[in-house]
C-alpha cells in the first residue's frame, strides 16, 4: 500500500476515488439527504485539506430530478428519466457547491459518457483533464451523462456508476476506489435469510467462487446492485487499485478506510500499477473481438511471456480489423488478458491453426509471424 506522500503517515492512500450511490446519498427516501451528504463532504473535505488526491463519483442526479419536478409516482421510459437527470444533475451540483464551499474547495463536474473514453485520443483527454483538476486542488465531480447516454446504445453506455468510477480510478491511477452504499459489503449469502451469513472482510482474487455468491445473493439497492459493484471491483483491481465496498452510513467510514482500517469488504489489487496504454486496453472499452487459444499457448502467454502466434488459436469470435484490441481467452473460458491484433478477424479465421510460415501462402502477404505481439499484450 502506498504511504500518502505528503508526510502524514497516519494515511495508506494518496489518490482515492469515493463513490456514493443513489440508495445512500438518499438515505433510501425519493430525495437526497442532506445530513448524510453533508458527513460524506466533511470527510472528504477533510482528507483534502491534509493533502490527499479525492474524486468523488456521484449518482443521485434522477432522484434528485424526481424530488425536484415534485414528482410521486414512477415514470418510465428512458427520455424521461433523461429529462430527470437533466434537471437533477444541476441540483444535486448546487448541493455539493455549498457543502463543499463551507471548506474553501473549489468543485468541478465532469460528465462522461463510454463513448468518451472508446478510442484513444478521448481516453488520454479525459485523463489529462482530470489530473489537471487534481493539480489545481479542484475536488471534481463525476457522473455519467444521461443526458446523452441510453440503454439502446450499449456500446456509449457505463451502465450504472459503478463502472464510472472503477474507470475513472483507472483514468487517474487511484490507489483506491470506495464504493460506499448502503450494505457493509459482500457477504457469503443473503445476511437477511441466512443468519449463518458473514461478512467477506477481505477478497484476494474475484474468481468463479466470488461470483458463484454473488449471483446467489440477492440485492436491493442501487442500479445493479452488487453484481455491478464486482465487476468494477474487476476493472480496478486489474488495474492496481484496491477496491472496498462498504457502508456509507458508518461513522467517519471515508477518514477509517484512507487509514487502512479494516471495514467492509476489501479486494486487493491483481497486479501493479499498469502503464496508461496498457490500462487502457486492459479497460475492455475499445474490445473488438476475441480469441480463443489452446492450452499450449495459454502457458506461453502466461508462463513465459511469449507472443501469440496463429499456431495456438482455436477460434475467433467478432469482426475486427488489424491494429484493433482483442481479448483473449483460453479453451475453458477464463480471460488471459487482451492485446493489440496485428491480422483482422478474417485473416485469422484463414491462419489460425497453422504455422507461421504458412501465412504468406495462405494469405498471399504477412504482417509478422505473430498474432499479437507480447509487447502489444496485457496479461492478467
Amino acid at each position: 500500500m502506498a504511504k500518502d506522500r505528503k508526510s502524514n503517515s497516519s494515511l495508506y492512500y494518496h489518490r482515492i476515488v469515493a463513490k456514493f450511490g443513489t440508495s445512500l446519498l438518499t438515505g433510501g427516501s425519493d430525495r437526497l439527504d442532506e445530513g448524510i451528504m453533508s458527513r460524506l463532504v466533511a470527510q472528504v473535505a477533510q482528507l483534502h485539506q491534509q493533502g490527499l488526491e479525492m474524486l468523488v463519483v456521484s449518482s443521485g442526479a434522477i432522484a434528485s430530478g424526481r424530488h425536484k419536478l415534485g414528482l410521486t409516482r414512477e415514470f418510465r421510459g428512458i427520455p424521461f428519466k433523461q429529462v430527470l437527470a437533466s434537471v437533477g444533475q444541476n441540483h444535486l451540483m448546487q448541493a455539493y457547491e455549498q457543502l463543499f464551499s463551507q471548506y474553501d474547495i473549489t468543485v468541478a463536474q465532469a460528465l462522461l459518457t463510454k463513448a468518451d473514453l472508446s478510442d484513444r485520443a478521448g481516453y488520454l483527454n479525459a485523463r489529462n483533464t482530470l489530473l489537471a483538476l487534481l493539480e489545481l486542488r479542484v475536488l471534481c465531480i463525476v457522473n455519467e451523462n444521461d443526458v446523452v447516454a441510453v440503454d439502446e446504445i450499449q456500446e456509449a453506455k457505463f451502465g450504472d456508476n459503478d463502472n464510472l468510477s472503477a474507470m475513472v480510478a483507472n483514468l487517474v491511477d487511484a490507489d483506491l476506489l470506495l464504493l460506499l452504499t448502503d450494505t457493509a459489503g459482500l457477504y457469503t449469502a443473503d445476511p437477511y435469510r441466512n443468519h449463518d451469513a458473514y461478512l467477506i472482510s477481505q477478497v484476494e482474487r474475484i474468481d468463479s467462487e466470488i461470483e458463484r455468491v454473488v449471483a446467489e445473493t440477492p440485492s436491493s439497492f442501487g442500479t445493479g446492485g452488487m453484481i455491478t459493484k464486482i465487476e468494477a471491483a474487476k476493472v480496478a483491481t486489474a488495474s492496481g487499485v484496491t477496491v472496498v465496498i462498504a457502508d456509507g452510513k458508518e461513522s467517519d467510514i471515508i477518514l477509517r478506510l484512507a487509514g487502512g482500517e479494516t471495514i467492509g469488504t476489501r479486494f486487493l489489487p491483481a497486479t501493479s500499477k499498469l502503464e496508461s496504454r496498457k490500462r487502457w486496453m486492459l479497460s475492455g472499452l475499445s474490445i473488438k473481438g476475441k480469441l480463443v487459444v489452446d492450452s499450449g499457448a495459454a502457458v506461453a502467454l502466461k508462463k513465459q511471456n511469449r507472443s501469440l502466434l496463429a499456431a495456438g488459436i482455436k477460434q475467433v469470435e467478432g469482426e475486427f480489423q488489424r491494429g484493433d484490441i482483442v481479448n483473449i481467452y483460453d479453451k475453458e473460458g477464463s480471460r488471459l488478458g487482451c492485446g493489440i491484433t496485428n491480422y483482422s478477424s478474417g485473416d485469422i479465421s484463414v491462419i489460425k491453426g497453422t504455422h507461421s510460415r504458412k501465412i504468406t501462402m495462405l494469405l498471399g502477404y504477412d504482417y509478422g509471424s505473430e498474432i499479437v505481439h507480447r509487447n502489444n499484450l496485457v496479461i492478467l
